[in-house]
C-alpha cells in the first residue's frame, strides 16, 4: 500500500507541476491581445516604394570542426561570400557554437586553436566584415574546458569578430528609427568540459547588467534579444530571463539543433508576448534565417544554403507571429501594397501572388530585391486568409512561400504544444523536482518497509504480495539494507566523481552542482543524470536483489533457480539486468574519456557502484541461510507452486 501511495503522491505532484506550466504558458492574457502599439494606425503605411524597410540575417551553431564533415567549412565560406553578396543584409548575427571544440572521439572537450583560426580566416578572406555588420555570440561549445575568461584558451577573444566577453547592446540606426539588439552571454565561467555546461547561467550580477541594457532600449522602435541558449536552458536569477526581455518583440537563439531533426520548427511565444525563435543548426542542416522590419512589422523566414530564390513576405505579415503591443499591426489594414523581398544570384523573372487560391497578379520590381503589388485590405477584413508567393529566376529555379494573415485584430494563434513545452519550460527546475520525487519515493519506501510488518502469505499469494514480501526480505536483511539505503542517499548528497572538470583543474561533481577552482556551478543536467541513475540502476538493482532473495527463500541457488521460475522468466530477467549493468559500465567508460583516469577511479556513483552491484548480487546468491531463516520458514508454510 505504501508503494501505491508513493506513486499516487508522485503522480499528483507531477500533475500539479504540469497544470501550473500549462496555466503559465498557454493561457493567453486578454491584455496581451488588446493592448495597442503606441504607433498603431499612424502613418507612414506600407506602400509601393522600398521605404521604412531593412533586413538582416541570423545563423547559428556553425560547429567548425577539424575532424568531421569536411564540407562544413567551405559551405560556410560560400555563405560568407555568395549568400551575403546576394542578400546584402544590414547585420549578420551568429548565435553561438562557432567551433566544435570536441576531441577526435567526439566525447572529450578541448579548444582547438585551428578551428578558431579557420573561422577567422573565412571572415578575413571573404571580407564579410567589410560588407556588413557581423556580430558573433559565444555558445556553450565556445566555452568548453576554459578555466577563466583570461585563459589563453579563450580563443573567442582572439578570433571572433566581437572579441569581448559578456552581454552587450548593439544599436542599429536608420533614418526611420533606431533598432536595439541585446546579445546575451549565458556561458559558464569557468567553463567545464561537456556535457556539464549544456545549460547556461545568468547570475544576479549578469541579470543586473541585462536589466541596465534593457533600459537603454526605451527609445528604440523595436528591441530584439539574441543568445545561444533557449530560455528553457538558462538558469536565471529572479525575475527570470523571459520577464526581463518582455519589451522585446523576439528572442533569437539556437542550441537545440531542432532536436536532431525531431522538431524542425521550434518557435513559440512566452507569457510576456515575446516570440522565442530557435534556429536550426548550420552544422548538419545548413540553415540560416532572413529577418526584416517593414514599417516596424516584424517578419522572418528560415532558409537553407543555396536554395534560391529566397522569399520573404513583409506585408501582410504572418498571423501566427503577430505581436500586439510590440508592433503596429493596424498598418496592415491601412497599407496599399503587398510587399515581398525576393533574393537570387540570377535575375528574378516572375513573382506571382495569390490570396486564398485566387491570383492577384504579378508583383512589380521596384528596386533591389523589393517587389510590390497594389491590394485592397478591406476585401480581407474578416477572419484569416492565406497569401502565397511564387518566385522564379532566369535559371528556372522556383520557390513557393505562403502564410496565413489577418487584417483585423484576431485572437493570437497557438504554437505547437510540444515546441512550446521545449522552449518555455524551465527544464532544470522540472528535472530537479522529478529527481527529488524519485529520490524521496525510493528512500521513504525502503525505510517504511524496514519498519512494517511482513505481509501475510496466504495460500497462492498474488504477484503483488510476493513482490512486497521480497522487498521486505531485502529491507530487513542488514547486509543489503544498509548498502542500498546509503548508496541511494549518496547519489543525492555525495560527490559523484572527483576529477579534471577542466584540464589541469580538479573539481567535484554533485547532483546539485559542480565545484571547481573555487567556483560553484549550479546543477542542471546533473539532475537528469541523477534521474537516470536512480531509475535505470539503483531501483532495478533493488528489484533484482529482491527477486534473487525471494528465490533463495524458496530454497533455490543460482544454479537451480530457473527450475522455480522457468526459462521464459529467468532469461529475460537476466538479460534486462545485464543490459542495465552494461549501460552503467558504458557510463564509466564515457566518464573516463571525458574527465580522465582520476574521475574514473574516484567515482562512487559510477565506477564504485559497479563493484558494489557485483558484491551485492554475489551476496544475494551466496547468503548464509541463517540470515533469511524466518523468511524461508514463512515461504515453506505457504506453498504456491
Amino acid at each position: 500500500m505504501f508503494r501505491v501511495f508513493s506513486l499516487l503522491l508522485a503522480a499528483g505532484l507531477l500533475l500539479a507541476c504540469l497544470t501550473a506550466y500549462v496555466l503559465e504558458n498557454y493561457t493567453v492574457q486578454p491584455a496581451l491581445s488588446r493592448r495597442p502599439h503606441p504607433r498603431d494606425g499612424q502613418p507612414p503605411y506600407p506602400g509601393r516604394g522600398m521605404d521604412n524597410l531593412f533586413w538582416f540575417l541570423q545563423v547559428s551553431d556553425l560547429h567548425i570542426s577539424r575532424f568531421v564533415d569536411p564540407r562544413r567549412t567551405p559551405d560556410f565560406k560560400t555563405f560568407c561570400t555568395e549568400t551575403i553578396d546576394v542578400i546584402k543584409p544590414a547585420i549578420v548575427f551568429v548565435t553561438g557554437d562557432l567551433t566544435d571544440a570536441k576531441t577526435k572521439n567526439r566525447i572529450g572537450s578541448v579548444q582547438h586553436e585551428i578551428e578558431w583560426q579557420t573561422y577567422h580566416t573565412i571572415l578575413k578572406q571573404s571580407r564579410v566584415l567589410e560588407k556588413t555588420k557581423w556580430i558573433d555570440i559565444k555558445g556553450n561549445h565556445d566555452a568548453f574546458n576554459i578555466k577563466s575568461l583570461d585563459s589563453i584558451n579563450n580563443y573567442y577573444r582572439k578570433y571572433s569578430a566581437h572579441r569581448q566577453d559578456g552581454s552587450f547592446h548593439y544599436l542599429h540606426q536608420t533614418h526611420f528609427g533606431n533598432y536595439s539588439f541585446i546579445c546575451v552571454d549565458a556561458t559558464l565561467s569557468p567553463g567545464p568540459k561537456r556535457p556539464l555546461n549544456f545549460f547556461g547561467v545568468l547570475q544576479q550580477n549578469k541579470m543586473g547588467e541585462l536589466s541596465k541594457l534593457a533600459s537603454e532600449t526605451v527609445n528604440s522602435n523595436h528591441t530584439i534579444w539574441l543568445g545561444h541558449y533557449t530560455t528553457s536552458t538558462i538558469i536565471s536569477a529572479s525575475p527570470g530571463i523571459q520577464q526581463l526581455m518582455s519589451s522585446a518583440i523576439a528572442y533569437l537563439c539556437g542550441h537545440l539543433h531542432t532536436l536532431g531533426g525531431l522538431m524542425p520548427v521550434l518557435h513559440s511565444r512566452n507569457t510576456e508576448g515575446t516570440l522565442e525563435l530557435e534556429l536550426g543548426d548550420w552544422m548538419d542542416n545548413r540553415k540560416y534565417r532572413l529577418l526584416a522590419f517593414d514599417h516596424d512589422l516584424f517578419s522572418f523566414v528560415d532558409l537553407s544554403l543555396n536554395k534560391w530564390p529566397a522569399v520573404l513576405i513583409t506585408n501582410p505579415k504572418s498571423a501566427l507571429y503577430r505581436s500586439p503591443g510590440h508592433e503596429p499591426l493596424r498598418k496592415i489594414k491601412y497599407s496599399t501594397h503587398i510587399r515581398v523581398l525576393v533574393f537570387s544570384p540570377s535575375q528574378v523573372t516572375s513573382v506571382q501572388i495569390s490570396i486564398d487560391g485566387i491570383s492577384i497578379g504579378s508583383a512589380v520590381h521596384i528596386e533591389g530585391p523589393f517587389f510590390s503589388i497594389a491590394w485592397k485590405p478591406e476585401d480581407y477584413t474578416e477572419g484569416i486568409h492565406y497569401i502565397e508567393v511564387r518566385a522564379e529566376d532566369t535559371t528556372g529555379r522556383t520557390t513557393v512561400k505562403g502564410h496565413d494573415f489577418a487584417v483585423e485584430e484576431i485572437k493570437l494563434l497557438p504554437f505547437d504544444l510540444v515546441a512550446s513545452f521545449i522552449l518555455l519550460t524551465r527544464h532544470y527546475l522540472m528535472a530537479k523536482v522529478v529527481f527529488i520525487l524519485v529520490f524521496l519515493a525510493n528512500i521513504c519506501l525502503i525505510i517504511a518497509v524496514r519498519f512494517q510488518r511482513n505481509p501475510q502469505l496466504k495460500e497462492s499469494p498474488g504477484i503483488f504480495t510476493l513482490t512486497l514480501f521480497s522487498f521486505h526480505v531485502l529491507c530487513k536483511t542488514n547486509v543489503f539494507y544498509y548498502p542500498v539505503l546509503l548508496f541511494t542517499c549518496y547519489v543525492a548528497v555525495g560527490p559523484w566523481f572527483v576529477g579534471e572538470v577542466i584540464d589541469g583543474h580538479f573539481g567535484a561533481c554533485f547532483v546539485f552542482g559542480v565545484v571547481v577552482d573555487g567556483h560553484f556551478l549550479e546543477g542542471s543536467l546533473t539532475f537528469i543524470f541523477g534521474i537516470f541513475q536512480l531509475t535505470f540502476f539503483n531501483i532495478p538493482l533493488m528489484g533484482y536483489l529482491s527477486w534473487c532473495l525471494l528465490l533463495r527463500c524458496r530454497g533455490a541457488c543460482f544454479w537451480t533457480h530457473y527450475k522455480y521460475t522457468g526459462w521464459l522468466r529467468t532469461v529475460p530477467m537476466h538479460i534486462f539486468i545485464l543490459a542495465l549493468f552494461l549501460w552503467q559500465l558504458y557510463s564509466c567508460y564515457i566518464l573516463l574519456l571525458t574527465y580522465g583516469y582520476a574521475a574514473f577511479f574516484l567515482s562512487p556513483v559510477r565506477t564504485w557502484s559497479v563493484l558494489l552491484a557485483l558484491v551485492l548480487v554475489y551476496r544475494a546468491w551466496a547468503l548464509d541461510n541463517s540470515s533469511i531463516r524466518t523468511f524461508k520458514a514463512e515461504m515453506k508454510n505457504c506453498p504456491y507452486s
